[in-house]
């Protein structure tokens, strides 16, 4: 059997610091990073995505981030594809690849190696379905999905229309759920060595404190120009759809404040990292750092030094 790539994997919900901690770890051992952020591949989207700054990143290669046009369709397979190519290319230096991310589908396709393989979109489909979420809201296409299968219901969030639709559209082609497919898709072993470090709040109040505190940040970063020119691009794509931007739609028609936007971003972001943490507990081999049980980051960047000095991979 061909030997695997050792990988360390950096997850966790939002606002928990993994990619400085994934900084932290390539500084140690020699590594590079790879995104598995679904939005932080875009171009355009930096504060609202929370994309490292070159100062953050401290000199480490940085992969995945940035790249894409928003306007431009990009999928699992598109991600696991490159992703793949990236860290083949970071071993290949002798160095480590460092997977950091909080899009759990992203990081269960690419390190459990989920296969899915491309099919061709139907865009006369599509776009009815399009049409059909903006005339009728997006819960219409999301309870078309829960009707014929719950369980990609339940893992999609009924604002994520472009998700919601190719589910649909996976069904309507191949008569198979998306939830079928990956089961079926289990198919082959990992080629990945995973040590996978998570990051997260035993008292989830903290969490969410530091969450209020980033969407803050980002507002005086320039989240609400951001914003402003993301609403701007069609409506059926996806980064539009992205937490962070959306809330800020009725304020710019006139139908709320800026505050009560901002809030709506704030609890939409609480949300989401709720959904995170449900998704990356269901990983048995993950070794958890409860951040409010540390002194500290550097007493966070220590443990997960020794976490993966116990996985004794030749190049450490």
């Amino acid at each position: 059997m061909k030997e695997r790539i050792p990988v360390a994997a950096v997850v966790g919900p939002t606002a928990t610091g993994k990619s400085r901690l994934a900084v932290e770890l390539a500084l140690q051992f020699h590594g590079e990073v790879v995104s598995a952020d679904s939005m932080q591949i875009y171009r355009g989207l930096a504060i609202g995505t929370a994309q490292p700054a070159e100062r953050e990143k401290r000199g480490v290669p940085h992969h995945l981030i940035g790249f894409q046009d928003p306007e431009q369709p990009f999928s699992v397979a598109d991600y696991v594809t490159l992703a793949s190519e990236c860290i083949r290319g970071i071993r290949e230096r002798g160095a480590l690849p460092i997977v950091a991310g909080g899009t759990g589908l992203y990081v269960g396709a690419l390190l459990h190696r989920l296969d899915f393989s491309p099919q061709r979109k139907d865009e006369a489909l599509r776009a009815e379905l399009f049409r059909k979420a903006k005339t009728q809201g997006p819960g219409s296409v999301w309870e078309e999905l829960r009707a014929f299968d719950p369980e990609s219901a339940r893992r999609i969030h009924p604002n994520n229309v472009s998700r919601v639709i190719r589910a649909i559209e996976v069904y309507r082609k191949t008569g198979v759920t998306m939830t079928e497919q990956r089961k079926r898709s289990r198919r082959s072993p990992s080629p990945y060595d995973v040590c996978m470090i998570g990051l997260a709040c035993r008292e989830r109040a903290k969490l969410y404190a530091a969450i209020d505190r980033r969407v803050d940040a980002m507002m005086e970063a320039g989240l609400l120009k951001e914003a402003e020119r993301v609403l701007a691009l069609p409506s059926e794509t996806t980064a539009r759809q992205a937490i962070g931007y959306k809330e800020f739609l009725p304020y710019f028609e006139g139908r709320c404040s800026l505050g009560e936007a901002v809030e709506q971003v704030k609890r939409e972001s609480r949300r989401y990292a709720k959904r995170q943490m449900t998704w990356f507990r269901r990983q048995e081999n993950a070794e958890w750092i409860y951040l409010d049980e540390e002194q500290g980051v550097e007493s966070v960047s220590r443990r997960a030094v020794e976490i993966l000095r116990g996985k004794e991979w030749d190049l450490l």
